[in-house]
């Protein structure tokens, strides 16, 4: 985040104006394009028969992720502490997201990872959904965390990914290369099938996550590719990440 934006949202004013100018401006951009939606069977299996699941996507790709969502559903969205996640946090709030804030990013060793898991754990068992950005709240971009695959085997739910892409945008120069959509556009949703995380208690969770990414990656690139934009690569992996996998 850049410092003078970061000096201004000390104040909870400025945070409460921005947010509401986010959430006005996500419906802008939602009313004045078209949109298709392809796979949406795949969460309605599970809204229909009331049983819950992790939706994931990536950082950058957040801001239209709430018209996806059918709102009548229950959602909770992991949110970072820091001030940024209070900003998203207050901008979901018109959209009727809940929140859940902390970072499971560690397996809950730490004690805001272990309270994050716990309410996430607790959602899941109230059968409502939990949304994740497996890559936030500070990279890298596009690489899926542990903390993803430990929610979903501890609840044992699957994960459910989620893309979208627009043939207008600016891709900002933010370690997630955020894209922020033109308003008058034309754009699409993917969802993904499940991806069941938890069943292979062998699977190591390193190796379960790589997997999950991989998918979200290919949900990226194709909605990147039908809307005629290239697409955004993920983060280099560290060379002891690579070499593991040769």
């Amino acid at each position: 985040m850049p410092r003078f934006l970061k000096r201004i949202l000390q104040s909870k004013a400025a945070i409460r104006f921005a947010a509401n100018a986010i959430a006005h401006y996500i419906r802008f951009v939602h009313a004045t394009s078209r949109w298709d939606v392809r796979g949406r069977e795949h969460p309605e299996s599970y809204w229909n028969k009331g049983e819950p699941f992790i939706l994931a996507f990536w950082h950058g790709r957040l801001l239209m992720i709430p018209m996806a969502w059918q709102l009548n559903q229950p959602i909770h969205m992991l949110i970072s502490q820091h001030r940024d996640g209070e900003l998203i946090a207050r901008a979901m709030d018109p959209f009727g997201i809940g929140t859940v804030r902390g970072s499971a990013a560690k397996k809950g060793k730490e004690k805001g990872g272990s309270a994050a898991l716990r309410s996430i754990l607790k959602v899941l068992r109230e059968k409502e959904c939990v949304g994740f950005t497996p890559d936030g709240p500070r990279g890298p971009r596009m690489r899926a965390s542990i903390g993803v695959v430990a929610a979903a085997r501890l609840g044992k739910v699957p994960v459910i990914p989620l893309a979208y892409s627009v043939a207008r945008r600016k891709v900002i120069s933010s370690w997630d290369r955020f894209i922020l959509p033109m308003p008058f556009n034309r754009g699409i949703f993917l969802w993904g099938p499940p991806v069941d995380l938890h069943s292979d208690p062998d699977e190591p969770i390193e190796a379960a996550a790589r997997r999950l990414e991989t998918e979200m990656n290919r949900l990226c690139a194709e909605a990147d590719r039908l809307c005629g934009q290239p697409p955004i690569e993920p983060a280099a992996l560290p060379d002891a990440v690579v070499e593991s996998h040769a």
